[in-house]
């Protein structure tokens, strides 16, 4: 696949973006990427490294297992997001109750 998407690129001319679209790609950078590669190492540049990322994802599940959370430090959070929660309908009230105040107040800016 990769291959193939350098090898448009080459044959076309197409800039990285184009060749995305083409390829149906999210990312052009990951086409320069591997343009630089292949320029480097020909085509084992661009054969898979090592570990598959498929592997990698378990160990992000582990940092967040390991950073448990206190009794304390959880109720410092809900308490936090409550006091937000409260801010924000007291602001809703008041904005319902004069809609025109929020105007008036940056008018005089």
């Amino acid at each position: 696949f990769k291959l193939n998407t350098i090898q448009f690129v080459l044959k076309t001319g197409a800039t990285f973006l184009e060749t995305a679209v083409q390829f149906k790609l999210n990312n052009p950078s990951l086409i320069r990427r591997w343009m630089k590669e292949f320029k480097e190492q020909g085509v084992e540049g661009l054969k898979p490294k090592g570990e598959s990322s498929m592997s990698k994802k378990p160990n992000k599940r582990k940092k967040k297992e390991e950073k448990k959370l206190t009794r304390e430090e959880i109720l410092e959070r809900e308490n936090e997001l409550l006091r937000l929660e409260n801010a924000y309908l007291k602001k809703l009230r008041a904005f319902r109750e004069n809609p025109n105040a929020f105007h008036e107040k940056h008018r005089q800016r």
